[in-house]
């Protein structure tokens, strides 16, 4: 039995991740912020949940709790553009402070431990047309893109110069159910409320690549075995681009209703108009996204409404 952590364990892809590494047999240790008793983290495969800040004690704490683990997925840090034009410096923070301070831990104290860092199709930027391979043009467009380039610098810094073996994933739009904020939420809240019209922000035209969770979660454990000092970095998408005008009516499809779809015309702050993800580097470790979008609208529709 492999021991593994996970930090941002309590957010929406930690609590998937979890549960799918503990049907797999590992014992998984969590770390974050909130409340998450062991009756409720069970549910979710954590066998020992600690809500706090990744720093030295804490990491101590998990250490003398399992002993090294083999893996440690690091999920933990900012997750929103918005929120980043907000206060960027809490953004900075969480996202890149954080990633020093287990880095650095990690140098110190379990060198021979695997590390996989969640990052994002942000720190692509906007001007892009088609597919963004890895090594593609780096251009951030907010705080929260800038934050996560600079996060994976720090990665790669510590796996050259002091040899942390680190696999590196760029996750494009997961969704799944489970996710309690951002468009497929709103969406549903609409329909909800209104289900003959539906009037949102942007152009419609904005397109993104959308991985299902338990897509990305796969993606996430495969990469961790080549984890090495000259880090993996892959996409995490699917090569397939739908403009938010489709997604709209997809969603609204599996609602079962056929509203207006009305769009403001102006683009928020921050978010690049196309994101798609070259998937051939994530192809050659032989782990392909198995989930249709159609499928994966369905899902999560019968998941909000089962809230309700």
């Amino acid at each position: 039995m492999r021991v593994v952590w996970v930090t941002g364990a309590r957010g929406f892809i930690g609590k998937n991740l979890c549960n799918y590494l503990a049907r797999q047999g590992n014992q998984v240790l969590g770390l974050g912020h909130g409340a998450l008793p062991p009756e409720i983290s069970s549910k979710f495969g954590i066998s020992y949940w600690l809500n706090g800040e990744i720093e030295e004690f804490n990491l101590r704490q998990l250490l003398e709790t399992s002993g090294q683990p083999d893996v440690i997925y690091h999920l933990a840090g900012g997750s929103s553009v918005g929120l980043s034009i907000q206060a960027p410096a809490e953004d900075f923070r969480r996202s890149v402070s954080t990633t020093a301070a287990l880095l650095e831990w990690i140098r110190g104290n379990v060198l021979e431990t695997k590390l996989v860092v969640s990052s994002s199709a942000a720190i692509y930027g906007n001007n892009h047309t088609g597919v963004i391979s890895e090594d593609g043009c780096f251009t951030p467009y907010s705080p929260y893109g800038f934050h996560k380039r600079a996060a994976e610098l720090l990665c790669e810094s510590y796996a050259h110069n002091f040899g942390l073996k680190i696999a590196i994933v760029r996750l494009f739009s997961v969704y799944g159910p489970g996710l309690c904020k951002q468009l497929l939420w709103d969406l549903c809240h609409r329909l909800q409320q209104s289900p003959s019209i539906l009037e949102l922000h942007g152009t419609g035209d904005e397109i993104r690549d959308w991985l299902f969770v338990e897509d990305a979660v796969r993606v996430l454990i495969a990469v961790a075995d080549k984890a090495s000092c000259t880090p993996l970095i892959v996409n995490g998408g699917t090569g397939i681009g739908t403009c938010v005008r489709d997604v709209a009516t997809i969603l609204s499809q599996a609602w079962g209703e056929s509203p207006q779809i009305k769009f403001s015309g102006k683009q928020r702050s921050g978010d690049p108009f196309s994101l798609i993800a070259d998937i051939q580097h994530l192809q050659t470790i032989g782990c392909v996204p198995k989930h249709k979008l159609s499928a994966g609208m369905e899902e999560y529709v019968r998941w909000f409404k089962q809230l309700q």
